[in-house]
């Protein structure tokens, strides 16, 4: 994509961001001059940041010891994206006990790990800073079988309405992304597991995503960059507390 904005000067740690809308958001930032660090708890994270001419960090957001390990090194942050989270199939009647393990899995990265990162870096974010989370149109609508997913992303609104009114008074900004269909590698097993659930073809339930929206056609990674960069930007420095669609119209409020 082409960066409109300079964000030269500018701290930025992305998580998640070794893959998918992650690395996505980061080539964004990286482009528009940022002083980026990248997180993912892959070793894929060291490669990103190479090409990115980032600094990595490894580390599971779920762990709050090695979320300060990881972390002890950014004394100022400008802006904050978490990116980080996993996207299972968790049924009422899937099996035992890995439907479970998978559930409270989901819960730890997306919702904990989320807090930890935040909770950690909140005194260090400066004054003017933001805040950006990933949520998903799934945070504002839902499918059956993706229970853990869909509350952790509809937990990701709450979050950043909650931090807007806490940092608020430092004149921080937090604000959540709901992406739809992005073509990442999450999307495509979530896809595949669709399928088998409901005996439809993948091709089949894609083509209904499409007629859902307004504009046709599947989004890719780097799609999603320019509403991060606008949200960290100056130009949005009184948006705040919002959950901001970006999914082609698929969902309408």
């Amino acid at each position: 994509m082409r960066a409109t904005f300079d964000f030269t000067g500018t701290s930025v740690l992305v998580t998640g961001a070794s893959r998918g809308i992650g690395l996505g958001i980061a080539e964004g930032f990286a482009q528009a001059g940022a002083d980026l660090t990248i997180l993912s708890e892959t070793e894929e994270v060291f490669e990103a940041a190479r090409g990115l001419g980032a600094k990595p960090l490894l580390c599971d957001i779920s762990d709050r010891s090695a979320v300060a390990d990881a972390l002890s090194g950014i004394d100022r942050l400008d802006v904050l994206v978490n990116n980080a989270g996993m996207e299972r199939p968790t049924p009422l009647n899937g099996p035992a006990p890995q439907t479970d393990d998978t559930f409270e899995r989901v819960i730890a990265v997306n919702v904990t790990g989320t807090q930890n990162v935040t909770r950690t870096l909140a005194g260090r974010i400066s004054d003017g800073g933001r805040v950006i989370l990933t949520s998903s149109i799934w945070g504002k609508t839902s499918v059956p079988e993706f229970s853990a997913y869909a509350a952790s992303k509809h937990a990701m609104i709450g979050l950043a309405r909650t931090w807007a009114l806490e940092l608020g008074p430092r004149a921080i900004t937090v604000n959540a992304v709901c992406p739809g269909w992005v073509m990442t590698g999450a999307a495509k097993a979530s896809l595949a597991a669709m399928s088998r659930s409901t005996g439809r073809s993948e091709d089949e339930l894609l083509g209904e995503v499409m007629e859902a929206q307004a504009i046709g056609g599947i989004m890719e990674p780097s799609d999603m960059a320019g509403l991060y960069l606008f949200l960290a930007s100056d130009a949005a420095a009184n948006i705040t507390g919002q959950a901001i669609s970006i999914d082609r119209g698929e969902i309408l409020q």
